[in-house]
């Protein structure tokens, strides 16, 4: 059997309603706001990494995804449609009140990466939560983070068009592995935890990881 299959035979991989409840608005806001505020110190760290990519620019982008895995994580958890969108754009939200050196632009990049992850679980129609929609998702959400960066806001001026190209995909390789592939297995852990208990993702652990 591919899911895990709940109460009146129906499957835990698929919300039972895409309407959200009061415990999903707040367990989301809850994912978005802590997310908000470690995106405030990332972007008070980061710049200590540095040197690490001096020889090739671009490759700065590798550790972009702690920008990113709001989105997976919150719709991991969440399970309803929007959560990916949500608990991105108030993470941003958050992170500009607290104080951002990108400033307001946080909104507009909040909203185009939540899109990115808000896509792939539409596609697959809010039924999968394994790991390879989780991946999809992550590498979604830094294909749009990097597309964003590097041709609509053009951080980058500087970049040849090699440059560019090779940011996007460093970026995308980051979101696979930081909001995607950690993202999932954070996920597991805390329904371990019986913190989900009144989630659909409360069986996360125990659901096929290929399923």
């Amino acid at each position: 059997m591919s899911t895990i299959e709940g109460r009146n035979g129906q499957s835990n991989a698929a919300p039972r309603t895409s309407s959200w409840r009061v415990v999903d608005i707040v367990i989301a806001a809850v994912i978005a706001v802590s997310s908000g505020v470690i995106f405030w110190a990332w972007n008070n760290t980061h710049h200590v990494l540095d040197f690490l990519f001096l020889a090739f620019p671009p490759s700065s982008a590798l550790v972009a995804g702690m920008w990113l895995f709001p989105a997976v994580l919150g719709a991991l958890i969440i399970r309803k449609p929007g959560a990916a969108l949500f608990c991105e754009l108030v993470a941003a939200m958050v992170s500009a009140l607290l104080g951002s050196e990108f400033g307001l632009t946080v909104l507009a990049s909040g909203l185009v990466q939540g899109l990115g992850a808000e896509a792939v679980f539409a596609a697959f129609r809010y039924r999968r939560w394994n790991l390879p929609v989780a991946l999809l998702a992550g590498a979604a959400t830094g294909l749009f983070g990097g597309i964003n960066d590097a041709f609509i806001f053009r951080w980058f001026p500087e970049y040849t068009m090699a440059m560019q190209l090779t940011y996007v995909a460093f970026m995308t390789i980051s979101g696979l592995v930081i909001a995607g592939l950690l993202s999932f297995y954070a996920t597991r852990a805390l329904a371990k935890t019986g913190a989900l208990g009144a989630l659909s993702s409360r069986k996360a652990a125990t659901e096929p990881t290929f399923g």
